[in-house]
C-alpha cells in the first residue's frame, strides 16, 4: 500500500512538473516571439516545434441536466394527490378503490387507442405535424411487403403478427421455398414469447373459440379432476400440446443451439417445465451449448420439477455445474433465479443462500433489489422472525445505492421489506427502509398498488410503536399524497389515539372516514362510538361528538340505490343515545331510545340513568315519564327506581303525577298507546 502511494505521488509530481514546464515553455515562447518582433530576431523552427499547447477537455453536459437540476428543487406537496391523478381534478379519487379504478381506466383507454390504431390505420395516414419529427410519429403497423416471400415473413414477424406469420411460413414450406435458419428461429422466438397465441390487439377473431373453450372447461370442472404429475402443463397453461412452435421445430431441416434455447425458454415461461427439461436433454445429446438465459429459465423451473427440498438444490447444482463445463458465465439473473428457487427449499435455502451471495461478490456482480427480496423471503418466513441481522445488513447496502431496474422482481423489495419490519415490530428498520426508498430513483419501483401496500404497513407500524404526535405528523403528510388509508389503518389510528388519550381528534378522523368511504364499515363505527361514549369530556368536545353521532344516525337510517341501510345494534344505539344526552340534545336522545323497542333490544342502565339526568338538567319531566314507560314496557327491574327518581327530582304537575302512578308492568302496553 505504501509503495503504491509513493509511486502514485511520484507520478503526480512528474505530471505537475510537466504541466509547469509546459506552462513555462508557453511563457518563454511568448517572450521570444514578442522580443523578436521588437528586435527583429528570429527563433529557430525546431524550438517552436517542441512547444505544444494542450487544450483542456470540453465538458459534455447531459441533455436532461437542466431539467434534472430543476426537478431536484421541487418537493412533494403533502396536500395534493398522486401525480398520476392530476390530469382530471374532477375525477380525482378519494379512496384506494377509486384510485385503482382510475388507474385501470387510464390503462384501458391506452389499450383502446392501440386497438383503434391497429385495426383502422387508414384514418391515421396523414401527418400534420410541423416540423415533422420522425421519432415522434406513430409506428407503421401494417405490412408493406405483399406476396409469399421470406421478406414478407420477416416483416410480419417484426410486427408480431403471430397468425399471419405462421400461415405465411406454412405457405412457403408447401411451395417448397426454403426458409433460412435465422428467419425460422425468429419465428420460434415470436411463438415462444407469445405462447402460440395472438397478441392482445389480434385476439378479436378468437373470441368465439375462447367462449367454446370456456364452456368446455366448465364441463370439465363438473367431472372429477385427474391428478397431474409434477412438471406437466396444466389444462389452462399457455403451452398447448403439439402447438405451432413444436410443429415448426419438428419440421426444421436444421436446428442450432438458438432453436433449442428458444423452445426451452418458451416452455418454461408458459407452464411446461417437464418438456423444457426434456428439450434440454435433447440439446445436450446434439452437443449444443445453452446460453445463460436458458440456464436461468431452467433454474427458475426447478421447484416445478422436484418435490423434495434437497432434490431441488441438487438439480440446481447440476445446472450450475453444466454452466461451468460449457463455459457459460452467470449473470445477475442467474443468481436471482437461484435465490428464487431457494425460497422454496426450506432449511436448505437458508443454509445455501448466503453462499450464493458470497459467490456473487467473488464474481463482482452487484445485487439488485430482487436479490435482496429473495434473501429476505428465505430468512423471514414462519418462525424465523426473531433475528433482524440479515435485514439490517441488507438495508445498510440498499441505503447507499440508487438502483435501476434489472429484474422483474425488483419492484417487490420495498413492500416485502416493510412487511418484515412490521412483523419484527422494528420502527428503526422501517425508518431506514424509508430512507432507502427515497434514495435517488428507488421510489420509481413502486406502482400505485405497491405504494399503497408499503405506506399502509408503515403507518400501521407507526401507530403501534411511535408517539401520537409523530403518528399524526406522518398521517397528515402521507394522506392522500402518498396513499389512501385502509380500514385497518383507520382502526390502528383510533387505537393509537385511545392509547395516547387524544380522543379530541376523533371528529376529524370521522371526516376522513366519510371521505374514504368507510362510513358504513361496522367494525370502524363500533370502535369510534365506543371511544367517544366511554368517558365524559368537556362540553365543546361533547358537542363535536354529538355532531358525529348525528352523521352516524343518518348513515344507519338512509338507504341508497345499491346499498341497504346499516342495521342498528343495541350497543350502537346506546352509544349514540349517550352522546346526544351528554350534549344536551334530549329530543335526539329520545329518538334513539325509541329504537330499542323496534329492534327488540334492552338499553343499558348507564344509558337510562344518564338520559334521566339530561332530562332533569333540561327540565323536561315529560321525557322522564316517557323513559319510565319505556322501561316498564320492556319489563326492566330498574323501572321502579327510575320512577322513584322521577318523583323525587322533578317538579310534576297533577296530570304528570297521575300518569306516572299509572305506569306499571301490567298496563305498559296501554300507556304506550297513550
Amino acid at each position: 500500500m505504501a509503495a503504491r502511494l509513493v509511486r502514485g505521488g511520484w507520478q503526480r509530481a512528474a505530471l505537475l512538473g510537466g504541466r509547469c514546464c509546459s506552462a513555462g515553455g508557453r511563457r518563454q515562447r511568448y517572450r521570444c516571439s514578442s522580443s523578436s518582433a521588437a528586435l527583429g530576431k528570429t527563433v529557430a523552427s525546431s524550438e517552436a516545434a517542441q512547444e505544444e499547447i494542450v487544450l483542456p477537455r470540453k465538458k459534455t453536459w447531459d441533455k436532461l441536466a437542466v431539467l434534472q437540476t430543476l426537478a431536484s428543487t421541487v418537493r412533494r406537496d403533502p396536500t395534493a394527490a398522486h401525480y398520476m391523478f392530476q390530469d382530471d381534478p374532477f375525477l380525482m379519487p378519494r379512496n384506494a378503490a377509486n384510485s385503482r379504478l382510475f388507474a385501470l381506466s387510464k390503462e384501458s383507454g391506452r389499450n383502446a387507442a392501440r386497438y383503434i390504431i391497429k385495426h383502422f390505420p387508414q384514418y391515421f395516414d396523414k401527418t400534420f405535424a410541423e416540423p415533422d419529427v420522425p421519432c415522434l410519429m406513430p409506428e407503421t403497423l401494417t405490412p408493406q411487403t405483399e406476396g409469399v416471400s421470406e421478406e414478407a415473413l420477416k416483416e410480419r414477424i417484426c410486427l408480431r403478427r403471430v397468425k399471419e406469420s405462421v400461415d405465411l411460413f406454412d405457405q412457403l414450406v408447401q411451395a417448397g421455398t426454403p426458409v433460412s435458419l435465422e428467419t425460422t428461429n425468429s419465428l420460434l422466438d415470436l411463438l415462444c414469447f407469445c405462447g402460440d397465441k395472438e397478441s392482445i390487439l389480434e385476439k378479436e377473431e378468437e373470441g368465439k373459440e375462447s367462449m367454446e373453450e370456456a364452456e368446455e372447461n366448465t364441463s370439465e370442472q363438473k367431472a372429477p379432476k385427474r391428478q397431474l404429475p409434477r412438471g406437466s402443463p396444466s389444462p389452462g397453461a399457455g403451452w398447448r400440446e403439439d402447438n405451432n412452435a413444436e410443429r415448426i421445430f419438428k419440421i426444421m431441416p436444421e436446428r442450432n443451439a438458438h432453436s433449442y434455447c428458444t423452445m426451452i425458454r418458451g416452455m418454461v415461461k408458459h407452464g411446461a417445465p417437464a418438456k423444457a427439461y426434456d428439450m434440454y436433454v435433447d440439446l445436450l445429446n446434439e452437443r449444443h451449448k445453452a446460453d445463460v438465459h436458458t440456464f436461468n429459465a431452467l433454474i427458475a423451473a426447478v421447484p416445478q420439477l422436484k418435490d423434495r427440498f434437497l432434490e431441488r438444490w441438487e438439480l440446481a447444482k447440476v445446472f450450475l455445474n453444466h454452466m461451468a463445463q460449457q463455459g457459460v458465465q452467470p449473470n445477475l439473473l442467474t443468481f436471482n433465479a437461484l435465490l428464487k428457487t431457494l425460497r422454496k427449499c426450506g432449511g436448505v435455502g437458508r443454509s445455501m443462500s448466503l453462499l450464493v451471495i458470497k459467490e456473487m461478490e467473488a464474481l463482482d456482480i452487484d445485487p439488485s433489489l430482487a436479490t435482496y427480496d429473495h434473501l429476505l423471503a428465505v430468512f423471514y418466513r414462519g418462525a424465523h422472525l426473531h433475528s433482524s441481522g440479515i435485514i439490517s445488513e441488507v438495508l445498510d447496502d440498499v441505503e447507499k445505492r440508487s438502483f435501476t431496474a434489472q429484474d422483474p422482481d425488483d419492484a417487490n423489495f420495498f413492500t416485502t421489506a416493510m412487511q418484515v419490519c412490521c412483523e419484527l415490530k422494528d420502527i428503526r428498520l422501517a425508518y431506514q427502509l424509508n430512507r432507502a426508498m427515497e434514495m435517488g430513483d428507488n421510489w420509481r419501483f413502486m406502482d400505485m398498488e405497491r405504494l399503497n401496500a408499503y405506506w399502509s404497513k408503515f403507518f400501521s407500524l407507526l401507530c403501534m410503536m411511535e408517539q401520537i404526535d409523530v403518528v399524526l405528523k406522518w398521517y397528515k403528510e402521507m394522506s392522500p399524497s402518498l396513499f389512501y388509508p385502509s380500514a385497518r389503518n383507520i382502526l390502528d389510528l383510533l387505537q393509537a389515539l385511545d392509547a395516547a388519550n387524544h380522543l379530541d381528534m376523533l371528529p376529524s378522523v370521522w371526516e376522513d372516514m366519510k371521505q374514504l368511504g368507510f362510513s358504513r364499515r361496522p367494525e370502524l363505527l363500533d370502535e369510534l362510538l365506543a371511544l367517544m361514549s366511554r368517558d365524559q369530556h368537556p362540553q365543546e368536545v361533547q358537542l363535536a361528538f354529538a355532531t358525529c353521532a348525528e352523521d352516524i344516525r343518518a348513515v344507519h337510517e338512509q338507504a341508497g340505490r345499491d346499498q341497504a341501510p346499516v342495521q342498528w345494534t343495541g350497543s350502537t344505539l346506546g352509544q349514540v343515545a349517550l352522546l346526544f344526552t351528554r350534549a344536551g340534545r334530549i329530543q335526539d336522545a329520545w329518538h334513539m331510545m325509541e329504537h330499542f323497542q323496534h329492534i327488540n333490544r334492552i338499553p343499558s342502565e348507564q344509558v337510562m340513568e344518564e338520559f334521566l339526568t339530561c332530562a332533569k338538567q333540561a327540565s323536561a319531566p315529560e321525557e322522564a315519564i316517557k323513559l319510565v314507560k319505556l322501561a316498564a314496557s320492556l319489563g326492566l327491574p330498574s323501572s321502579q327506581r327510575l320512577k322513584s327518581r322521577t318523583k323525587e327530582e322533578f317538579e310534576l304537575s297533577e296530570e304528570q303525577k297521575k300518569a306516572l302512578e299509572s305506569i306499571t308492568d301490567g298496563n305498559s302496553s296501554d300507556s304506550d298507546q297513550e
